[in-house]
């Protein structure tokens, strides 16, 4: 029982870290229709030092403590963000969706490149806070850390806060009348160019709130942006490109399988031994004798080409 309670507690807050981060990604590419292969960057951004001088949450938890960086982390992201959709994406966004492609693709790159030679390549020390680092509850002998319930509120509040804007205020209509009918709301008075940059830098800056939050729990490495950028990839398009429920939805999902899947210590050969066939199984091998637990991190791979075989918009997208 106390395994199924954790793994249902570490599945859901690995789902809703999952979702912190494809929130950005998916308003990008909902709002603007651009997937920015960068992305999971920015969530890096929030945890590390970067370019143009600029401190994120790592270098200012030492000189302005920590609840002043997690603030201060995404909003110098989104000021990145900005600069990069005002200098770079708004310069090839009329040649199409793979010049945006390629672009971000080489961005993530750079960035990557810049977090090593400023910071080498290894993990920093950037801990969690001694005022939140304790026991939330006890379950049995084990003890569940504050920080993880922490982190799995701020995903909460945060796709609260974002659904509210999108649909109950006059920001959320202004932005989408600004994707379906451009040329309408310019006639109305309103700048497009500058609804899309702050599309773009609102994204980037949920990432960076994403990275400012995790990489004190996380290990905040050069590699954490590769980490985790492709299962952010695999949450967007197994909850649907663009959708807000369907990105939470699919980071739910694909958080839970693979915390329970993580636990299952068993093979196509257990379950082929109820019927009296495991010496078969077992003399076949391959995938037969493969534990459930080695497959852990290719589930949920599979789970993203069976929706796309079964419903390629995906859980919640809509249908064209």
């Amino acid at each position: 029982m106390e395994y199924l309670i954790v793994s249902l507690l570490n599945g859901t807050i690995y789902g809703l870290l999952l979702f912190m981060v494809s929130a950005g990604l998916t308003l990008i590419f909902g709002m603007m229709g651009v997937l920015n292969f960068a992305h999971a960057s920015f969530y890096m951004l929030g945890a590390y030092f970067a370019m143009l001088g600029a401190y994120f949450a790592y270098t200012l938890q030492g000189a302005i403590g920590f609840w002043p960086a997690i603030v201060a982390s995404p909003i110098l992201v989104g000021l990145v963000g900005v600069a990069v959709e005002r200098f770079f994406l708004r310069r090839v966004h009329h040649h199409g969706h793979a010049h945006e492609l390629l672009l971000t693709f080489g961005l993530s790159f750079i960035i990557a490149e810049l977090i090593k030679l400023f910071f080498g390549n290894f993990p920093v020390d950037y801990r969690i806070p001694s005022s939140l680092d304790f026991a939330a509850f006890h379950l049995g002998v084990s003890s569940y850390p504050f920080y993880r319930v922490f982190m799995g509120g701020i995903a909460v509040a945060m796709f609260a806060v974002i659904y509210l804007m999108l649909t109950r205020t006059r920001v959320g209509i202004v932005v989408r009348s600004a994707i379906y009918k451009p040329r309408m709301a310019e006639a109305l008075g309103h700048n497009v160019p500058l609804v899309f940059m702050g599309v773009f830098g609102i994204g980037a800056a949920l990432a960076g709130l994403a990275g400012a939050v995790a990489g004190a729990f996380y290990t905040t490495n050069p590699n954490m942006a590769l980490e985790l950028g492709v299962m952010v990839f695999v949450v967007v398009v197994v909850g649907g490109l663009g959708s807000l429920e369907g990105a939470m939805l699919a980071s739910l999902l694909i958080g839970l399988i693979t915390s329970f899947s993580v636990g299952i210590d068993r093979s196509l050969a257990d379950l082929f031994a109820v019927a009296g066939a495991r010496a078969w199984a077992e003399e076949v091998g391959g995938l037969m004798t493969l534990k459930l637990s080695s497959l852990a991190g290719t589930i949920p791979f599979a789970l993203m080409l069976l929706i796309l075989l079964v419903r390629p918009s995906g859980l919640m997208g809509e249908k064209e």
